[in-house]
């Protein structure tokens, strides 16, 4: 009974909250950037691994490769997103201005866009007209556009998370490359980077409620995909020192 009256008492905003779709955002810049982070620098050290006898220069190209890496997937990822946002912008400035200028041709063409949904032609006026009249500007911006809250871009939050989660998955082959035996290195690295990808898998499909099998079979097959043509790159052209 307690739960069916809170299931009748629940509001709109806490039902939309339990929803996945709020977390694509920060959930596409992180797993992108964990991804990334654990691939390139895995990567890397395997690729000179396979052409270094000592554990140093390994250290080294790891070291510089997860600094060079972070700052780049940030920079990278707020750039994208501004451009995304730059362009919101000047899409909503237009909207400004064709309310302004041509109120009845706008409401005509919200109409329209309700029509397409299923509405009856009188239904979809009315629905037109009373929401133009709440917030004629915020209307045309979600229904028009297709600009919401949830897909607006934010590009802070995007570079943050896409800075930190490339440095946690980098970190993570960091620790294999100190601690693992120098023989047979890209044999430790990879396999440890498998695991580390399944786990990142798992996250992602619990936090994103997809597929566990598919986000896992996904990120592991590109993953090892990268690692395997880095470590022939560093057999073929690589010099042993």
């Amino acid at each position: 009974m307690e739960n069916h009256i809170n299931k009748k008492n629940i509001t709109i905003d806490n039902y939309l909250d339990n929803h996945y779709i709020h977390r694509s955002n920060w959930l596409r810049a992180a797993v992108l950037g964990a991804n990334d982070g654990i691939i390139s620098i895995s990567s890397l050290a395997i690729g000179v691994a396979a052409a270094s006898t000592i554990r140093e220069p390994i250290i080294l190209a790891t070291v510089a490769g997860l600094v060079a890496g972070a700052l780049s997937m940030a920079a990278g990822e707020y750039v994208s997103v501004s451009s995304q946002t730059d362009t919101e912008k000047a899409d909503i400035e237009r909207e400004i201005e064709e309310l302004r200028e041509m109120p009845e041709e706008e409401l005509q063409i919200l109409t329209q866009i309700f029509e397409k949904r299923g509405l009856k032609k009188e239904t979809a006026t009315q629905v037109a007209i009373e929401l133009t009249e709440k917030d004629a500007l915020g209307t045309h911006i979600r229904e028009e556009l297709g600009i919401n809250e949830i897909s607006k871009a934010n590009p802070i939050q995007a570079a943050l998370a896409s800075g930190t989660a490339f440095t946690v998955g980098g970190i993570l082959p960091l620790f294999v490359i100190l601690f693992a035996p120098i023989k047979g290195m890209e044999y430790w690295l990879y396999g440890f980077t498998t695991i580390f990808l399944i786990i990142l898998g798992t996250i992602s499909a619990k936090t994103g409620g997809s597929s566990l099998k598919k986000a896992i079979l996904r990120i592991v097959i590109w993953g090892s995909i990268a690692m395997g043509l880095s470590a022939l790159v560093g057999y073929i052209f690589g010099v042993k020192v």
